[in-house]
Formats: structure tokens, sequence, C-alpha cells
């Protein structure tokens, strides 16, 4: 459905990030699950375009249904990459991170190998400013060897973000759709069949 799937927990500012990235109005609330369908927005950035498609939230369970688990993770398996955002404001942006993360692995091993870009949003907050070397800092030790930080309420880091979104894309192969064999319905060699004709229809 996309080049790269926008996720995080609720509330993370996905739809206000995809928003500023592109042409898309998607709902914005401060309330969590205000996004119920994938919404979808084409990002522009050093005249290359790609897609960016706004996953609903997802919540730990995800992986076993729960909060429409299964129809959101199904989204991210439909796109070529991942940017995980982070909620700044969040009492454990890490846990957060890991808690997606595993909820990604249960439900498809694969998922868990797609590129990932790590990002802080809600830079514009000064305690989340303060927090960021922190998370930076923790999420290096888990291996994210170039977190990102970025408002996507002022803009800040925005197009940094859609660079290396676009750098990383350009590198991956494009995905080919899944190929699936036509189902052939044959009737029993002793079964009787009949065909009834309307005789008031006029032919056509």
């Amino acid at each position: 459905i996309a080049d790269a799937g926008l996720v995080g927990l609720p509330n993370a500012g996905k739809s206000t990030f995809l928003s500023v990235a592109s042409a898309a109005r998607p709902k914005i609330a401060d309330y969590p699950f205000t996004t119920l369908t994938p919404n979808l927005g084409v990002a522009l950035v050093d005249h290359h375009d790609f897609v960016l498609a706004d996953i609903p939230g997802l919540i730990e369970g995800a992986h076993t249904g729960s909060g429409l688990g299964h129809q959101f993770l199904r989204h991210i398996e439909r796109t070529r990459m991942v940017i995980h955002l982070l909620n700044g404001l969040s009492p454990d942006p890490i846990g957060d991170f890991e808690a997606i993360n595993g909820e990604l692995a249960l439900f498809n091993p694969l998922l868990a190998d797609k590129p990932q870009i790590v990002v802080l949003n809600k830079m514009d907050l000064p305690e989340v400013a303060e927090l960021w070397p922190q998370v930076r800092v923790k999420l290096q030790a888990l291996g994210i060897e170039e977190p990102m930080a970025i408002s996507a309420v002022s803009g800040e880091g925005v197009q940094d973000l859609l660079r290396r979104t676009w750098t990383i894309l350009s590198e991956l192969p494009e995905l080919q759709p899944a190929e699936v064999e036509p189902a052939v319905f044959r009737p029993k060699a002793d079964e009787d069949y009949f065909v009834f004709f309307n005789e008031t229809a006029t032919p056509e």
C-alpha cells in the first residue's frame, strides 16, 4: 500500500507527521485511535516522491488481534520499510519501542527485518528536547545506529527524515505482488444441473 509505513503507539504523532510531510489531511486529535484505517500521502523531497502510510496505532497484544491488531499489522506487511515514531511525552519511550518491535516480530518475523528508522517526536517541547540525548544513547545501545528526532508540529527535522527515507528506499527492491493460483471449480460428473430462463426478460 505504500513505500514507508508509519508505526508507533497511539498518539505518537503519526497523523501529524503525515500531514506535514505530504498533502494528506488525516484526522488529528489529542486522544488515541483517531486513525482506524491507513491514511496515504505522497511525500516529495529533492524532486523524488514516495508514498507514506499512517498505520493505525498498535498496542501490546496486537499480534493476538488486540485493538484490531491483525488488521493493522497486515498493512505493515505491505510496505517496503518502517518509520517508527516514538512519543517524546511517553513515560518510557524505550519500552514503547521494544513493545512495538516485539509485536511486529511475534506477528511475522519478516516484519522485524524490514528497514526501520526510529524517530523521537515532539522535540518542540522543552522536556522532550532535554530527554533526547538519553533516549538516543539507549537506542544506540539497542543497536539503532542513527536514531533521529523531529517535531512534526514545528517541522524540525522532517526534511532530514524524508531525505533519509528516500535514501533507504532507493536502495531497496520494489515489492512484488504475491502470485496466487486461480481457484478452479469443476462440477461433479454425476450431478444434474438445470438452467432456468426468464421468458419475460428482454434479450439484450
